[in-house]
């Protein structure tokens, strides 16, 4: 999606008419979303075995006549809803969904790029009520085995009455030429209500839309499921990531081991945190551009994938494996996060002696994160004074842990600590399927463009991949738990 410029040019070249009959477009997805995130049954049908709920189509289709129209052949309907009270006041949680930086920085375990084509209205009175633009976003999984999801899309933000707040997302993909696309996002969005003490409750909807066919099967299940790109994950991602923000900018942040920590040094400290994450998340996902290269793939056992970019200071392998391991995701998390545990891996990607490490850990019941970076002691001093961390090279490794696994896999469960899939082998809340782990390391290597992996670079890899994997399952598979 991102640099076709004719499509660009199609939807931001437009007449006035074409604007207001985007803007009625706008209207309508409004008055869907608001119900969309209000009604209950018969609109979503509780689902007590898996605490989730289901919409119901033919009631939605009778409800909303005017929308997107039938769902097109071959692509799956996801529906979800989830609602939470979030620590973010309601205007900057407004002014966070509308300014695709701020957005982009909340969500980037899911949004891997996004850009604002054209903003047709900036707001009123000072603020975003009113205001529309078009967008474009890939939206991601954190693994080479779920390709990642282009939408067109166009926001609307509008203040209703009772002092809520609405933010609505409806598509423009059928207003590009080219052949159909592979997912569709119907009217999705959240409303905000404010709450006392700072915060904000938010009802979030998602429908979806998508081809499910290139899906590996290792995460069929979890994108069968709607798990992988639901409310739920928007949701649990916003109340982490406002959580954090809550902590670290609190005037009782502890300081480094290197010094005290200004509060400057702690907005750059945040911001480097915030890059490992973006990159490590980007730099693992199955887009267009991302040109990857399958190494081994043993069913729903292991897949090792590697590919490299080249830069002015040489070629950068990155090394994703994606496996299923019959443990529940907190333990896997637990495990990963203490440092002693990254020890060997570290070495084995090079470590030098004069860095030190640091380590992004977060956790929502969606999916964890543990990302780790070597940094020099000049560079961290710098930033734990408020330096700039944009000049911080950095080349994130770790790990991402997702619940969920196949059914094919549970014969080899362990009767103590361990995991099943459901009969149906989806994903579920009240489900214990093992987690969904993909790890990913990053390392220069001696490159030129379009050249092939070296032979000792392969090696390195399968080695690498064979004792952080053995390592991990080996300790965790046995009921050891981390010290």
């Amino acid at each position: 999606m991102f640099g076709r410029g004719g499509i660009v040019q199609s939807v931001t070249r437009r007449s006035e008419a074409d604007k207001q009959l985007i803007l009625d477009f706008a209207v309508t997805a409004m008055e869907e979303l608001i119900p969309m995130a209000q009604l209950n049954e018969p609109l979503w049908i509780q689902d007590f075995n898996s605490s989730t709920e289901i919409l119901n189509e033919m009631e939605y289709l009778r409800l909303f006549p005017r929308g997107v129209g039938q769902k097109p052949p071959g692509l799956t309907s996801e529906a979800s809803r989830h609602t939470a009270v979030v620590v973010m006041n309601q205007a900057n949680l407004v002014e966070t969904l509308m300014d695709v930086n701020q957005w982009c920085t909340m969500f980037s375990s899911i949004v891997s790029r996004a850009v604002t084509l054209e903003a047709y209205s900036t707001g009123v009175a000072g603020n975003y009520d009113g205001s529309f633009q078009v967008m474009s976003a890939e939206f991601q999984v954190p693994t080479p085995l779920v390709p990642i999801r282009e939408s067109l899309f166009v926001r609307y933000c509008k203040q209703q009455q009772d002092a809520m707040w609405a933010v609505v997302d409806f598509p423009l993909d059928d207003l590009r030429p080219g052949p159909p696309v592979q997912c569709r996002r119907r009217p999705s969005g959240c409303l905000i209500q404010e709450m006392p003490n700072g915060c904000s409750k938010v009802t979030w909807v998602e429908h979806v839309e998508a081809d499910h066919w290139d899906v590996h099967d290792l995460y069929k299940p979890l994108v069968n499921s709607g798990l992988a790109f639901s409310a739920k994950r928007w949701v649990s991602t916003l109340e982490r990531q406002c959580e954090r923000l809550a902590s670290v900018m609190s005037s009782n942040y502890p300081s480094g081991s290197t010094g005290i920590i200004t509060p400057e040094g702690k907005k750059s400290l945040l911001k480097l945190a915030d890059r490992m994450l973006a990159n490590f998340c980007g730099n693992v996902t199955a887009s267009p551009t991302h040109q990857w290269t399958t190494l081994s793939s043993r069913g729903a056992e292991v897949c090792v994938m590697v590919r490299q970019i080249v830069s002015n200071a040489g070629g950068i392998l990155v090394v994703a494996a994606s496996l299923w391991l019959p443990i529940q995701p907190k333990r896997v998390f637990d495990y990963l996060r203490d440092g002693s545990t990254r020890t060997e891996t570290q070495n084995a990607i090079g470590n030098q002696n004069n860095n030190l490490i640091l380590q992004e850990c977060c956790t929502d019941r969606t999916g964890s994160y543990v990302i780790y970076a070597p940094v020099n002691v000049v560079s961290m001093n710098l930033i734990l004074t408020g330096g700039d961390p944009n000049y911080v090279v950095i080349m994130p490794s770790g790990f991402a842990i997702l619940p969920g696994g196949p059914q094919s896999r549970s014969e080899e469960l362990n009767p103590q600590n361990e995991a099943t899939p459901n009969e149906q082998g989806h994903v579920s809340e009240s489900d214990n399927n093992g987690s969904l782990m993909t790890a990913a390391f990053q390392m220069h290597v001696p490159s030129m463009p379009n050249s092939p992996l070296s032979l000792i670079s392969t090696e390195t890899v399968n080695n690498l991949i064979a004792m952080t994997v053995g390592k991990i399952k080996a300790a965790l598979s046995s009921g050891n738990r981390a010290p």
